[in-house]
């Protein structure tokens, strides 16, 4: 039941070369999404960030295997895959300053972000039993962490997928780590994959690292899901940085030495490779395509920070139609907060 699939040459795959480039174009820009998010977060421009590096690969397979219709719901780790599913980089910053999800009007159908563990995986099964009800063809795609398996959501996802045939692909990042814990304190299952079984669905295990592997493997499943026929992807990949930017993950980490030689190398670095051996790329199609993607992050930087911030008592206005005594008292008093310390409000630090 459980395959390993990877892609060795440009003939071997289903793909020409521009969806090669296209994978590598996104990879590229993704990973500089990243790299500027993280230098944003330590000087204070937000407060919070969850790195991916390492796992663009996967992302962006995954994205391009979507049809347009699908639904797309992300965890906090999957900005890579929304960037490349269509997401303005600008949404993604202003989330992670506080704003509502989605700033701009674009109508990709991606759902918000689910930072609680798990919690998304019952979300995107429903959809599906509602596009079963609806009669409309579409999958969800459900993306989420190893450590995530540990919790009862997936449990309840896969099950209810596998019981009403909800159109559904549950995708998981194998990166190594539940935040601290590697997978084998958190599982004694052979592979991700093989918990499909208990649910009556299929597995499958992809090279996280290879796009247009995960690519395919993505693509079969959701047209498996659109018949009918749920599907676990496991892609194996690996996170390089930390868990977010409050992690340190030298408390825990200390060199992997028995990680898997592929789990050692930047997947960057590794398609790009291949892609020049394909002779797909020239030797300046990387710099090329990174010198653009800094045009765009200057520009969603510039849109975030044109945004003006808004007033605290905003936070209060959706809780109901007619405020309690005591939220009142919460209003006001955080208005009031924000008139005497200014400094303490402004947008930029």
């Amino acid at each position: 039941m459980t395959r390993i699939v990877g892609a060795r040459d440009l003939d071997e795959t289903r793909f020409d070369a521009e969806d090669a480039r296209a994978a590598l174009r996104d990879i590229v820009r993704t990973r500089r999404f990243d790299e500027r998010a993280l230098a944003l977060q330590r000087r204070g421009w937000m407060s919070g960030y969850p790195p991916y590096e390492g796992q663009e690969a996967a992302q962006v397979g995954a994205a391009h295997a979507m049809d347009a219709d699908d639904r797309l719901f992300p965890t906090y780790r999957s900005n890579a895959l929304q960037i490349a599913r269509g997401v303005p980089m600008s949404d993604i910053l202003l989330f992670r300053r506080g704003f509502p999800e989605y700033h701009s009007d674009h109508d990709i159908p991606v759902f918000p972000q689910a930072v609680p563990i798990a919690s998304q995986i019952p979300h995107a099964a429903g959809a599906g039993m509602a596009a079963n009800y609806a009669d409309e063809e579409w999958a969800s795609l459900v993306c989420f962490g190893d450590g995530a398996t540990s919790e009862g959501d997936f449990h309840e996802g896969l099950n209810f997928a596998g019981v009403f045939d909800a159109p559904t692909v549950f995708f998981c990042e194998n990166n190594g780590w539940a935040i601290s814990l590697p997978r084998d304190r958190q599982t004694a299952s052979e592979s991700i994959a093989v918990k499909a079984d208990a649910y009556g669905i299929e597995g499958v295990q992809v090279d996280g690292n290879d796009p247009l592997a995960t690519r395919a493997v993505v693509e079969d499943a959701l047209s498996r899901a659109r018949d009918g026929d749920p599907v676990l992807v496991e892609a194996l990949t690996y996170r390089r940085g930390a868990h977010t930017t409050a992690d340190d993950p030298s408390q825990y980490r200390d060199g992997d030495p028995d990680l898997p030689e592929w789990r050692l190398r930047d997947p960057l670095d590794r398609f790009a490779e291949w892609c020049r051996d394909q002779e797909i790329v020239d030797d300046g199609f990387v710099e090329d395509v990174a010198e653009a993607a800094n045009d765009e992050l200057a520009e969603a930087v510039d849109t975030a920070e044109a945004v003006p911030r808004p007033d605290p008592e905003e936070l209060f206005d959706s809780l109901s139609e007619e405020l309690p005594a005591d939220v009142r008292r919460q209003r006001e008093a955080a208005s009031a907060v924000a008139d005497e310390h200014p400094e303490t409000y402004e947008l930029d630090r």
